[in-house]
């Protein structure tokens, strides 16, 4: 699956392509840094209307080619290296959303698929 990344596009419009592949993570986008080639902020930008552009300082614009394969680093450092997004992915646990640091071997698909069958 692809997925056009530009400084137009809605935070919202890339979270719903998205889960349309993995329906059981979430991607949250990370405040831009203060300068080209700085750190991301840590901060999750919280509403969803906002644009690709208003999260980044790099503005690349091109597709996002997501695989089932992809394990979360390669889906970071894909979008930060291309793009200068920086994003989280996040799994449920119970009832709250975690971040998905623990799984660094495991594929996306495979993520979602325990998502899917309620195992944390």
């Amino acid at each position: 699956m692809k997925i056009s990344i530009n400084d137009h596009r809605k935070i919202f419009a890339v979270q719903e392509e998205f889960n349309l592949l993995f329906p059981h993570l979430r991607l949250a986008f990370l405040s831009k840094p203060s300068k080209a080639g700085g750190t991301a902020s840590s901060k999750i930008m919280k509403e969803r209307s906002k644009t690709l552009g208003d999260c980044r300082v790099v503005h690349t614009k091109g597709d996002l080619t997501l695989s089932p394969s992809m394990t979360v680093a390669d889906l970071q450092q894909s979008l930060n290296d291309n793009f200068g997004l920086s994003v989280l992915v996040y799994s449920k646990s119970g009832d709250d959303w975690v971040e998905t640091i623990g799984n660094g071997k495991l594929s996306m698909e495979d993520q979602d698929k325990k998502q899917a069958e309620g195992v944390s």
